[in-house]
């Protein structure tokens, strides 16, 4: 199973006048620090504050009737959770979405508001697929994976291809495209719709140290399935193993991966505020981390475009990364 250009652009009009159409944008003092020509595609403006809306509304705005009628269940720890919800409440669907009880409570509370019954488990103890099959089969609901399911990442590679339609009329053609990875739903929508628009563009996936699966099944030609030593900031990154289907995609289209340390990914939510004026959770903001960092190969790099994932972040956490990087 795979996806094409022509899946994407068949989830673009199934979107259209549905998702809003994030801009691209440019900063100054971003070009002046990092000596490159960069755009920004803010997903964190998106309907609920990420990407995540693109494909969970592409993957039900195709069930049918009966289906819709037994709803739909899906597991995350927030942004597929509230993608999920609000697709659902659009197309008149009961949404039941398993959520880990650490889960950040910006996350929580924006998938309660949109309707949806919320089944709380611990993530040390509980098997989140086993809570969600079991749901599934109990109540004849429809399970909406996160990533590793084609028409979720179709819809997600909506958002690439507006990055690349919105260059084009810039007159703009990225060297290199960076995005957030966790299961690599987004990153392998992205990445299919970049190289099937400008081949020659490299893509960069960016992960978290210590949840960095896809560098590791990179390096070991096969997928790796991790044991994190430590933890994350980036909750919408805690993806252990990559997808098979996810994997099929990247490990053929994506160039390489970049990992950014928890300290970077501090700074660059700080960098963000500061100097973006955009609010972008920890997981959301990998690709610029990468960027400010000098993480990215410059070679025959001087125009590149980041993908700012989602902002949905706790008050709390903001200001811990704006305290420790309080001039980034």
């Amino acid at each position: 199973m795979s996806v094409d250009l022509k899946d994407i652009q068949r989830a673009a009009r199934r979107l259209q006048d549905v998702a809003v159409r994030t801009p691209i944008l440019n900063n100054a003092a971003l070009d002046a620090r990092v000596g490159l020509r960069v755009f920004i595609k803010p997903e964190n403006l998106q309907h609920i504050g990420a990407f995540k809306f693109r494909g969970a509304y592409n993957r039900l705005v195709q069930l049918d009737s009966r289906q819709r009628a037994q709803g739909v269940v899906a597991f995350s720890s927030g942004n597929h959770a509230q993608g999920v919800a609000y697709a659902a409440q659009l197309l008149g669907m009961q949404a039941t979405i398993v959520m880990p009880s650490d889960a950040p409570e910006i996350k929580k509370e924006g998938t309660a508001a949109l309707g949806a019954s919320i089944r709380f488990y611990d993530r040390h103890t509980e098997s989140r697929e086993e809570i969600a099959a079991d749901i599934a089969a109990s109540s004849g609901a429809t399970l909406v994976p996160a990533f590793d399911d084609v028409d979720v990442i179709a819809g997600q590679g909506t958002c690439g291809l507006e990055l690349m339609e919105q260059l084009e009329e810039l007159q703009q053609w990225p060297d290199c495209v960076l995005s957030p990875c966790g299961g690599g739903g987004l990153l392998s929508g992205v990445s299919t719709a970049v190289k099937g628009i400008r081949s020659s563009s490299r893509v960069y996936g960016v992960e978290p140290e210590h949840y960095d699966d896809h560098a590791l099944s990179r390096q070991a030609g096969e997928l790796i399935r991790i044991k994190p030593v430590a933890g994350t900031s980036c909750d919408a990154l805690m993806a252990t193993m990559p997808g098979e289907i996810t994997w099929g995609i990247n490990s053929r289209t994506v160039d390489d991966f970049l990992v950014v340390t928890e300290a970077e990914i501090a700074h660059a939510v700080s960098f963000a505020w500061r100097y973006l004026k955009l609010v972008i959770e920890p997981g959301g903001v990998v690709a610029l981390a990468a960027l400010l960092a000098g993480k990215l190969p410059k070679s025959k790099v001087s125009t590149a475009a980041i993908i700012l994932s989602g902002g949905n972040i706790d008050r709390h956490t903001l200001c811990a990364c704006l305290e420790k990087y309080p001039s980034p």
